[in-house]
């Protein structure tokens, strides 16, 4: 059986989340990759929106990060992000309104609300 993932899920102001995985998915600007025990070594940026984490137990961890970098190295996973939020954590009425009052631009404030919004949806 192989190795779990260890995954670290980090914003600039603090560890969001950490623990064994058995798979991580997020989103890239070439799109979603899915990162499993043995993979090979990547260096890569993030979009926003979700990112999701199956813990060992089963659990789907999901975090919404404004983008930011992954980087895999001998199965330990880095997501380091500016802003990153646990799907429970979010207000979504804050997001909301923030989206509302950024509009839909697509600049990088309401891309954060819009993430945010999404991965408050999927809880």
């Amino acid at each position: 059986m192989a190795e779990d993932l260890n995954v670290e899920v980090v914003a600039a102001d603090r560890k969001v989340w950490s623990g064994a995985a058995s798979i991580v998915i997020a989103r890239t600007p070439e799109g979603e990759i899915g990162i499993m025990p043995g993979h090979e070594p990547v260096l890569g940026l993030l979009v926003a929106g979700p990112v999701t984490v199956r813990s060992t137990g089963g659990e789907a961890v999901v975090v919404a990060v404004s983008g930011g970098f992954l980087s895999v190295s001998e199965n330990h996973i880095a997501i380091l992000a500016e802003q990153a939020e646990l799907a429970d954590e979010i207000d979504v009425a804050a997001a909301q309104a923030d989206l509302d009052a950024l509009g839909e631009d697509g600049d990088g404030a309401s891309r954060w609300a819009q993430a945010r919004l999404d991965v408050a949806a999927s809880r």
